[in-house]
């Protein structure tokens, strides 16, 4: 028999691609990518830099490290996208004047405009998903517990 001919038999069940979360994950992740960026190019961002928004918009004034553990990246993922969005002028990046090791992130006025252009943007995905609010809810509520559980928290 060849050890290099294909199997006879069809991959268990375990191996089968349709049954893998990380693909269903991957997949789902690759759909809403191209769902947001018609909706991102709209308003001038990215996806991760919508994201860094998003997080600045609930809270202005943060540090890097703070938006960095937000966000779950590590600080040279982070500081490009800080000083792209310096440069298109939607945030500020000041020394802390407590302790100058730190970083404070800070809106800038068109920042802060920004934010009620994007507000239709989830209103956008919840059509585009054909999924109810709270079907949605529910999932991100499961996506959140599985990273946990994957954090090993």
């Amino acid at each position: 028999m060849d050890p290099n001919a294909p199997p006879d038999t069809p991959s268990p069940a375990a191996l089968r691609l349709d049954n893998q979360v990380c693909f269903a994950l991957y997949s789902a992740s690759l759909a809403m990518t191209k769902l947001y960026k018609p909706l991102l190019d709209e308003i001038g961002l990215t996806y991760p830099q919508y994201l860094v928004m998003l997080v600045l918009w609930e809270q202005d004034g943060l540090t890097v490290s703070a938006l960095g553990e937000r966000l779950f990246l590590d600080s040279g993922t982070l500081t490009p996208l800080l000083k792209r969005l310096e440069g298109a002028g939607l945030l500020g990046r000041l020394r802390d004047v407590q302790d100058e090791r730190r970083v404070r992130i800070t809106l800038t006025p068109a920042g802060r405009a920004l934010r009620d252009t994007a507000e239709r943007i989830p209103a956008c995905v919840l059509q585009q998903s054909q999924c109810s609010l709270p079907e949605l809810l529910a999932l991100t509520e499961q996506l959140k517990t599985l990273r946990g559980h994957l954090a090993g928290g």
